[in-house]
């Protein structure tokens, strides 16, 4: 790729940024409870207001690989994908009525505590071990990816961008706790957002006109929003955007951990409600501007595709590489843009750093061992920082795994389906037991694993690209598809995975839990039910009322 060196203004908006950070980060520590407690560090002492909940939440999971990926994915392949939106939609009310006011109601640090009150201890050190793996190789690749674009962009050495943007990420995260980690997301997504919007704007000044973008790329059949095909082979489809979209959305916003502790950071399982509702539209303005973003820079390389001429090696360095050649021209906007891809990953990674501190605290170290609890706050920032360094580590080899980088990557998406499946479990049903649980989850994962890794599999079609414009004679290069026939499951979209893992452990814990007993929680502590509280609020409403006709009951028999 082409490489610049920034310009002044570039550099004082990029230091600007990491300044910023630093500063509310050692604001936090020095202010309020000084994070003394824990329930300070990892909770924000659960007063938090709605609105910087709402755009953390958003925050959290749209990482530079979102970002960029979601920007080439509508170049290539069209705007079809922007459909997903209405999956975020219809499942805000869903994780907001339905598994929300169980966590919330129980006040646990550790979101896989609920496992262990619902089924025991083997599935709740399963699930989180799970989480721990899933978070630590994902934000790895979350701090290389816009390492990569830093060193396109400015020439700058891609080891230098990943230690300093690691080593800032983990300074303030590790210093401010939950407070410093909401406040500085709420900066990065205004980053975020000015980086989009600055390729968009500028983007429709070149072309004559904001319009132009949608008629250019109505031209190239970037607008067809026509298939609804039930095939579950085709990659992109009403379907499976609206069906994966959901489960995928639940999964994130539902269940996961690094999101269920932001949602307990506020007073109120009311309030907690409307930082979800409050993030969905910003969530949904942010996937359009991107993907409208992907249609801007196709109109203006609509003759002369930038992959197909080698000039980038990869789809996913099409952003950075319309910034270097278009937007170089007008000072500051490449550092802004530059600062936004980056505000992306320190808001995901600051956010896993806080959240595996308080699994690991709270899941394994005062599990396995007897800590005073003066100690606590000390080792729950020890870990945090610990986290930040092991990322660190492993952005520094990332660029050495290869084919691992999309491994880890398909990874974090083939867990989440097995994960949503096994709290709805525990929280849908009342048969489900451990043993059930367990093996669900375990073949559950094996099974999304296995279609997400096994090859052969077709490379995906791209839509028509030219090279009819470019001052050099070029041909369309193509990627050769030697394998004639391939094994179904390798053919079925990965936006599919979620869903089938999902439904696995639903039908396979089931199943298994009916087939072979065991006793549940409740009934070795000699409980004549199980707690309401547990239960998703339909279910929980059934059960009190259960529980209060069987004690009328034996008052009556006494």
């Amino acid at each position: 790729m082409v490489q610049t060196i920034f310009g002044v203004w570039d550099y004082i908006i990029m230091v600007a940024t990491i300044v910023a950070s630093i500063v509310i980060g050692v604001y936090f520590r020095f202010s309020g409870g000084k994070q003394k407690t824990n329930e300070e560090y990892l909770l924000a002492d659960r007063n938090m207001s709605i609105f910087p909940v709402a755009i953390s939440l958003m925050a959290s999971f749209m990482s530079a690989i979102t970002l960029l990926g979601v920007s080439a994915e509508n170049y290539y392949y069209g705007m079809q994908f922007v459909v997903i939106n209405i999956s975020y939609g219809i499942a805000t009310p869903i994780a907001s009525k339905l598994y929300l006011p169980v966590f919330f109601n129980l006040q646990k640090t550790s979101t896989y505590e609920y496992l262990e009150l619902r089924f025991g201890p083997h599935v709740r050190m399963l699930a989180s071990l799970t989480y721990t793996l899933q978070m630590v190789l994902y934000n790895g690749i979350v701090l290389y990816a816009p390492a990569i674009v830093l060193e396109s962009v400015t020439g700058l050495d891609r080891l230098v961008s990943i230690l300093v943007v690691g080593l800032v990420c983990t300074f303030y995260s590790t210093l401010g706790g939950m407070k410093a980690v909401l406040f500085t997301d709420l900066l990065q997504s205004f980053l975020m957002f000015a980086a989009v919007f600055s390729v968009v704007i500028f983007a429709s000044i070149e072309l004559g006109g904001f319009d132009k973008i949608f008629i250019i790329s109505k031209e190239g059949g970037r607008l067809d929003f026509s298939n609804f095909s039930l095939d579950p082979t085709e990659r992109h489809t009403w379907w499976s955007l609206i069906i994966g979209g959901l489960t995928t959305y639940l999964s994130l916003y539902a269940v996961n951990h690094t999101q269920v502790q932001r949602l307990l950071t506020v007073s109120s399982l009311e309030r907690s409600q409307q930082c979800l509702w409050w993030s969905w539209p910003v969530l949904s303005v942010l996937s359009l501007i991107t993907c409208i973003s992907g249609l801007s820079i196709y109109a203006v390389f609509r003759d002369c595709d930038p992959w197909s001429i080698k000039s980038i090696s990869a789809i996913d360095q099409l952003m950075p590489y319309y910034v270097v050649k278009s937007m170089q021209s007008v000072p500051g906007l490449a550092g802004l843009f530059v600062a936004g891809i980056f505000s992306a990953s320190l808001s995901t990674i600051s956010a896993s750093c806080n959240a595996l501190a308080a699994v690991t605290l709270t899941d394994y170290v005062s599990r396995w061992c007897k800590i005073s609890q003066s100690y606590i706050p000390w080792l729950t920032k020890l870990a945090a920082c610990v986290y930040g360094l092991v990322f660190l580590a492993l952005a520094f080899v990332a660029e050495h795994l290869g084919g691992v980088l999309q491994a880890a990557l398909t990874i974090f998406g083939a867990v989440g389906g097995p994960l949503l499946g096994l709290f709805t479990l525990g929280m849908f049903t009342t048969c489900a037991n451990e043993r059930g649980a367990s093996i669900a989850l375990l073949s559950g994962m094996a099974t999304t694993l296995w279609i997400s890794f096994g090859g052969p599999r077709p490379a995906p079609v791209k839509l028509p690209l030219s090279v009819e414009g470019c001052a050099n004679n070029f041909t369309l290069r193509y990627v050769a598809d030697t394998a004639k026939e391939y094994f179904y499951l390798y053919r079925v979209s990965y936006m599919w995975t979620c869903p089938i893992g999902f439904v696995w452990v639903m039908v396979v814990g089931s199943v298994l839990s009916l087939l072979w007993k065991q006793q549940q929680p409740w009934q070795r502590a000699g409980r004549a039910g199980p707690d309401p509280a547990l239960f998703t609020p339909p279910l929980a409403q059934r059960l009190a009322r259960q529980n209060q006709e069987n004690q009328l009951m034996k008052n009556i028999e006494d």
